[in-house]
């Protein structure tokens, strides 16, 4: 890739989109698809952007997983985990699912996060996006919901371990990034902040703010646990006032965030009230905050985001125009797109690139709900004064 010392990565490969658990299943790489062909078709993404992806190698995932446990990945990609193993490593539900060929799929994640942060380690690019990747929850030694590899707390441990960065994970999903949190709960050398809905009625359920490390990772765990039905306002507030302190505290070298869409009012599978207007916002907030803190240097990944046709590929498509530092676009979606994909959309696809607020409910508990979300907030802001 020459001459993109001032280009942005856009890690792809059409093989992302073989991490699949099933046909039915909520998790649908479909959306990275969609998202990918937008930027296509808005002309804001080029072949000069885009990284390909490799296969991470058993030494690279071991950064944070186990063996037996990425043994046992490779033995449920060929069908022969038995049932005892299968419930050992997170693999005997109906979320997270054996798959064929798992190990390969998940491993070439990982491998697209590598290859992105060595370009940016390198200056081959100032920052990039890998949409495909930010499978926060999965453990080090068990598969956690929807996520086999950890791409995002092994792309933590490379870089701490062969560039010597202090990096600060910065995760917008509406779930809590719990592997991500457990694999650095004692290390310092990476602070991790997750603003999410808070545990007590969804998955993960940990996130509790007071879950702030332990023994040399003390102070290096944030969690921001928002009450459900938070709305934009309320959630912008709460994110730009606890996310500036710490990173003047923490002084990282690299920030690496996942931008989930989940808090989105129309995801079935959390209960938030936010539109796309915090979702357009929140990749703006954190490129300032690099351009300021870290010399621009931000790794964004995708994570949650379910419902693929009304919200991701919108709200994603802000993750690469705020890297590129193009303006949010106006107006009517590509017609391109629209015809292209609306024979193979479940509803009618949204035309415009503003948010309608179809079935947007009024929530009667507003005040309530910001004053509960502001009062945690202000206790982390506490820690660091």
């Amino acid at each position: 890739m020459s001459n993109m010392q001032q280009t942005t990565g856009y890690v792809y490969a059409n093989e992302l989109l073989q991490y699949r658990f099933s046909n039915d299943h909520p998790f649908n790489q479909m959306r990275l698809k969609l998202t990918t062909e937008l930027l296509l078709d808005l002309g804001s993404l080029k072949p000069e952007h885009i990284i390909t992806p490799r296969i991470a190698t058993d030494e690279e995932l071991s950064l944070i997983h186990s063996y037996d446990y990425i043994q046992a990945i490779r033995r449920a990609s060929h069908g022969i985990l038995n049932l005892q193993e299968a419930k050992k490593y997170g693999l005997d539900g109906d979320d997270t699912l054996q798959f064929r060929r798992m190990h390969q799929h998940s491993a070439r994640i990982v491998g697209g996060a590598l290859n992105l942060a060595d370009a940016i380690m390198d200056k081959s690019v100032k920052n990039g996006c890998h949409l495909g990747g930010g499978l926060h929850h999965s453990l080090p030694g068990r598969a956690n919901g929807f996520c086999i590899y950890n791409d995002v707390a092994i792309t933590i441990a490379y870089l701490i371990k062969h560039y010597n960065q202090r990096v600060l994970c910065i995760d917008t999903d509406a779930h809590h990034g719990d592997g991500t949190q457990w694999s650095f709960y004692t290390e310092d050398q990476a602070l991790i902040y997750s603003i999410h809905e808070t545990g007590k009625f969804l998955f993960p359920g940990s996130g509790h703010y007071t879950e702030r490390g332990n023994e040399q990772g003390f102070g290096y765990t944030v969690n921001i646990p928002l009450e459900p039905y938070t709305e934009d306002s309320s959630y912008l507030e709460v994110f730009k006032q606890t996310i500036e302190p710490i990173i003047a505290s923490f002084k990282p070298d690299i920030i690496v965030s996942v931008h989930g869409v989940d808090v989105h009012y129309l995801d079935p599978l959390t209960h938030m009230s936010c539109t796309l207007n915090t979702l357009y916002q929140i990749p703006y907030i954190i490129k300032s905050l690099a351009d300021t803190y870290t010399n621009g240097k931000v790794m964004m990944f995708g994570g949650g985001g379910y419902n693929i046709w009304k919200v991701v590929p919108r709200a994603w498509s802000h993750v690469f125009l705020a890297l590129i530092e193009a303006p949010p676009p106006q107006g009517q979606l590509p017609s391109q797109w629209l015809e292209k994909w609306q024979p193979y959309a479940t509803c009618t696809l949204p035309k415009h690139w503003q948010d309608d607020k179809e079935n947007y409910i009024d929530i009667p508990r507003e005040e309530e709900i910001t004053a509960t979300n502001l009062k945690h907030a202000q206790q982390v802001i506490s820690w660091f004064k």
